[in-house]
């Protein structure tokens, strides 16, 4: 199964600055460049991975804040292709790659994907749609802090962690820090974000 076209709003302007869905005046709806896709992409790829869907369209390449990746006047990429380039990169379509059982005490406004792959790393993504009012029109989400227990996958050698968010640069894309595996890893996922822990080893069972 593949979904062929996914984006955050499918209003378009029809022509004289009016909207093809309400006949209003036309606005760009920037939630589709915006932190808030940062949250809203990687929900969406893993509610519909979980449901079996075997490949994610994004629409479109390169067009304006409302469905670019890319900015189509200067080429300059958006926050939207920082998120689905690294969704591409830390899920790819490889051999042998499973979901994870987990437990979560927040799926309401926390969104976990847990897989391991065939080379038995694991990747643990976190994404936080938690909004911060009800009006809210592209705003800030809330903080939050989550604790990552992997204390059940046994002992790890290296990690790393990469967060998407509102202080993510868009130009020049996420940082991916390396940091030191723990029995239980914290991540503060800063408003709407998603954040990508990846652990590695060379002698891990499997569970």
């Amino acid at each position: 199964m593949w979904v062929t076209e996914n984006n955050v709003n499918a209003d378009y302007d029809k022509g004289g600055g009016i909207s093809a869905c309400n006949n209003t005046t036309f606005v760009t709806d920037e939630r589709g460049s915006s932190p808030f896709f940062a949250a809203w992409r990687p929900f969406v790829f893993s509610q519909l991975g979980k449901a079996g869907v075997q490949a994610l369209y994004h629409w479109d390449y390169g067009a304006d804040q409302q469905y670019g990746e890319v900015d189509y006047n200067t080429g300059t990429p958006q926050l939207s292709y920082w998120v689905d380039y690294w969704l591409g990169q830390i899920f790819p379509p490889a051999a042998g790659a499973q979901l994870l059982r987990y437990q979560s005490t927040d799926d309401r406004e926390l969104e976990t994907l847990a897989v391991i792959n065939g080379d038995r790393s694991v990747v643990i993504m976190v994404a936080n749609h938690a909004v911060n009012a009800g009006g809210d029109n592209n705003g800030p989400g809330v903080p939050r802090t989550v604790q990552v227990d992997v204390s059940a996958l046994g002992t790890f050698s290296s990690g790393s962690l990469l967060p998407i968010d509102k202080n993510t640069s868009a130009s020049a894309g996420p940082i991916e820090g390396s940091m030191t595996p723990a029995a239980k890893v914290t991540i503060t996922l800063d408003g709407y974000a998603v954040a990508f822990l990846t652990l590695k080893t060379l002698n891990r069972r499997r569970p």
